[in-house]
This record gives C-alpha cells, sequence and structure tokens, in this order.
C-alpha cells in the first residue's frame, strides 16, 4: 500500500496561534478562562483545551472571566458589548480574517456596498459581515447574485466591494466574483473585488486535487463542522470514487481501504498533525490497538 500524504497537511498559522496562545493564558491564569464558542472546529483539540481549564460560552453574556475570542473572530457589536461590561478580550481572531473586517470597514466609511461569498452560518463571514452593516449580502452559490444585484440597483449605490471568506473554495469564489462584475458592467458601476482567501487555503486545495487525481482511495481528516475540510472532500470527490472524512481512526474503514493500493491523506486547517499520524499508522498495521 502506498500512501501519499498532504505537505500542507494540518494546522495552519492562524489556528496555530490560537491553540499555542489559549495554552500559555491557561497556564498563567489559576482560574478558568471562557472562549465563545468553539476555539477551532476540531473536537480532539477542544477537550484538550477543556480539560486544562477552556471553558466554552456561546454568549458574551454568559462570560463569568476572561473571554478568548477564536480564531474566527467574532461580530463588530460584540466588541461594544464587551467594552460596555468590563470584559476582558483575548483577541485570537487568524490575522487574515482581522484583515477583511478592516477592508469591509475601510469601504463601508467609502460608500461601498459589500458583498462577501461564503458560507452564511459560518462564524467567520457572520463576523465579518457586520462591519459592513445593511449595505451588504451574503452569497454563497451564483442563484442568489441577482438577488443582491437587485438591492444594489434599489439602494442606488455605485461602488461595490467583493470579498472572501478565507476558507472558500477559490475556484467557485473567481467564478461567483466574475459573474457579478459581468453583470454589474455597464459603465455605472465601480466594482473592487479582492481575494481574500487565505494563501494557506488556497495551496491546501491545490494540492488536495493533485493528490486526489492519482490516488484510489482519499481521506479527509478533520473537524465534521470545519468548512475548510469539507470543501477538501468536496474537491476530492470529484476526482476520486472512494473519498472518505474522518475525524480519528475510529472512523476508519480498514478493511475497506486495504482494498487499494494507492492512499492519499489530506488534513483540515484545524487537524492536528498527530491525528494525521495515528491514521498513518493504522493503515501501516504499526497502531497499537
Amino acid at each position: 500500500m502506498e500512501i501519499i500524504i498532504g505537505k500542507s497537511s494540518g494546522f495552519c498559522a492562524g489556528v496555530r496561534n490560537a491553540i499555542t496562545k489559549t495554552e500559555q493564558e491557561l497556564k498563567q491564569n489559576r482560574q478558568k478562562i471562557d472562549c465563545l464558542g468553539e476555539l477551532v472546529h476540531n473536537k480532539q483539540v477542544i477537550e484538550k483545551l477543556e480539560k486544562k481549564g477552556l471553558n466554552l460560552i456561546n454568549n458574551i453574556e454568559e462570560a463569568q472571566n476572561k473571554v478568548i475570542i477564536r480564531a474566527h473572530g467574532i461580530a463588530k457589536e460584540i466588541y461594544e458589548i464587551a467594552k460596555q461590561k468590563g470584559i476582558e478580550l483575548i483577541d485570537l481572531t487568524c490575522p487574515k480574517v482581522l484583515k477583511i473586517h478592516e477592508i469591509i470597514d475601510e469601504y463601508t466609511k467609502n460608500d461601498y456596498y459589500t458583498i462577501l461569498i461564503g458560507i452564511k452560518e459560518h462564524p467567520e463571514v457572520i463576523g465579518s459581515i457586520s462591519f459592513a452593516g445593511e449595505n451588504s449580502s451574503l452569497i454563497t452559490e451564483k442563484e442568489e447574485i441577482e438577488q443582491a444585484i437587485e438591492k444594489i440597483e434599489k439602494l442606488q449605490t455605485k461602488k461595490i466591494l467583493i470579498v472572501a471568506q478565507t476558507t472558500f473554495s477559490l475556484k467557485k469564489f473567481e467564478e461567483i466574483s466574475q459573474e457579478i462584475k459581468s453583470k454589474l458592467n455597464d459603465g455605472k458601476y465601480v466594482v473592487e473585488i479582492k481575494n481574500t482567501i487565505c494563501s494557506a487555503t488556497k495551496i491546501r486545495q491545490e494540492e488536495t486535487n493533485k493528490i486526489s487525481q492519482n490516488v484510489d482511495y482519499m481521506i479527509i481528516v478533520g473537524g465534521k463542522n470545519s468548512s475548510n475540510t469539507k470543501k477538501l472532500y468536496d474537491i476530492s470527490i470529484k476526482n476520486c470514487k472512494n473519498v472518505e472524512c474522518v475525524e480519528t481512526i475510529n472512523d476508519l474503514k480498514i478493511e475497506e481501504i486495504k482494498k487499494f493500493t494507492k492512499i492519499g491523506i489530506m488534513a483540515g486547517a484545524s487537524t492536528p498533525n498527530e491525528s494525521v499520524e495515528e491514521i498513518v499508522k493504522a493503515l501501516k498495521g504499526e497502531d497499537k490497538k
């Protein structure tokens, strides 16, 4: 059995920074530290941090201690609420996400209408779009473009900003943004397209595409609620008939995988390296189970 492991697998810089600094804070503080939502989208990582004293809360109103802002970022109004209530924040928002906040905020102040292309329910998207206010639209699929354009025409705005969720599909972003631009290409509009997809996401998606074209079986390792992990699965399934998405070695279908000779492995941005290593050992029959 040949196993090909993606070189870009595992923690991205933003996730690594959030986890490292959270561990440092937990070590320095005798009391628990609250975290607004999951720090990263990986169950195993969260469970380890909870054992060290991390307490997950779903609303800033629940805060009893210092509050960590997770890698995905938060909505603009939450910063304001925390300030009013005197809640100390430890902001571990990924720098790439913070950059999107800055871009949207700057362009909004200059009367631009913002179109954010991403997954509507994703915490990063919810946080980012809050910096645009009401003059904005969220788009996930091409079918939603017309609705956004209708709103733009109704508001009679002439300046448009298009940005992306950091972990969104690069191919899909390019397709949607170019279609919007073509529909607004009549000389009346100024359309600014900012490709804010993280470079690490781009590299990971491109490598996944390449590996999945050259293997018999593809394994994607990552959290079930991880947006970037789902993108890796979507890319792989277009190239390989046999694709499995797992969180740990317990999810592996070992007997089925043994039927194949060439296995590809790629991990999401919130997946620790040890998860990949455990899977490789299990496939090679080196695990201790």
